[in-house]
């Protein structure tokens, strides 16, 4: 009896060492957002205090080195508005409704005037009555920034409390949709569609990026609609076209935005640049914002990859 309980103990400490139980079921490896571990990169970070210095308005950057942990921070857990960026996490709900089954990713669906929200999107175009499938929508909120096809895909998701209830359960404290959202009415006057902070929004990247998100079937499909961005004058046009990125940019009159995941030869690495209360509220290329986030890619390029002889060439009006 005696060796019957020493031979169980030895078992069960060996599982525990090897399979360790974690509260509430959570994973090894779903580290919170704001728990991600990191060294501070003093060389980086002044370099980027030395970049933002000047700047017209409140800007907020994060900047994560994925496979040596290396870190740059300014302001990286102050809010500020996501404007376009929550067409991230509204296609996680989006797919995780899928994945419940209810609702098929190739599903048709019948386009509405009544869902037309006013500009120059793709699917707002569209003939009242004409069909698309959902997988279409999906690829147009995001590839192309598609806010009829956003908003239609906010409401199949099951509104905004649905999204943010998502958001909350995978330990993102400050990241949520406003509009549209019961309840969400001041932040909405504050801060517009979405708020969130520059660590969250990139670290959410990470996860999209590691299978994290859903499942990794799920995290792949979403992580490849972000590879085909259209809006690709900004951050990614510091990027060498043979390296693939996935991204998201946002923008509205006081406040341009873009988070990057960056498949690096030398290894992946996440930044979101954020700006807020901008003087500047010209929408030209030259705009102090886009000028930012375009200065920001091209300093983590060289800084990460100083091997790497690409520049961008010199871009013609023709181009933009």
């Amino acid at each position: 009896m005696k060796d019957l309980l020493l031979r169980y103990a030895f078992c069960a400490a060996t599982f525990c060492l090897f399979f360790p139980i974690f509260p509430g079921g959570a994973q090894p490896n779903a580290a919170q957002p704001n728990e991600a571990q990191g060294k501070p990169d003093k060389k980086l970070q002044a370099q980027l205090e030395q970049l933002v210095a000047g700047f017209r308005g409140d800007v907020g950057i994060y900047v994560r080195h994925l496979k040596t942990g290396r870190t740059a921070m300014i302001h990286a857990d102050s809010l500020f508005p996501t404007a376009s960026m929550i067409k991230i996490p509204i296609t996680i709900a989006l797919f995780d409704k899928i994945n419940r089954g209810e609702l098929d990713y190739h599903t048709p669906l019948v386009y509405r005037d009544s869902l037309l929200y006013p500009g120059e999107d793709i699917l707002g175009s569209f003939q009242d009555s004409a069909v698309i499938e959902l997988s279409k929508v999906a690829m147009l909120m995001i590839t192309t920034s598609d806010n009829t096809a956003s908003l239609w895909a906010q409401s199949l998701a099951g509104t905004g409390t649905v999204i943010n209830q998502w958001l909350a359960d995978h330990g993102f404290r400050h990241t949520r949709v406003n509009s549209r959202t019961p309840g969400r009415e001041p932040n909405r006057t504050h801060y517009g569609w979405g708020q969130t902070t520059p660590r969250e929004m990139a670290e959410l990247l990470v996860m999209i990026r590691e299978g994290r998100v859903i499942n990794p079937a799920a995290s792949e499909r979403i992580y490849r609609n972000l590879c085909h961005i259209y809006w690709d004058h900004e951050a990614l046009s510091q990027i060498p076209p043979t390296v693939q990125a996935a991204s998201k940019q946002g923008a509205v009159d006081e406040s341009r935005s873009e988070v990057v995941l960056v498949n690096a030869p030398s290894g992946d690495y996440v930044f979101c640049v954020i700006t807020n209360h901008q003087q500047d509220q010209s929408w030209q290329q030259d705009n102090e914002g886009y000028v930012l986030l375009r200065d920001v890619s091209c300093l983590l390029w060289q800084y990460f990859e100083p091997r790497s002889h690409w520049q961008p060439p010199a871009h013609n009006e023709a181009w933009q």
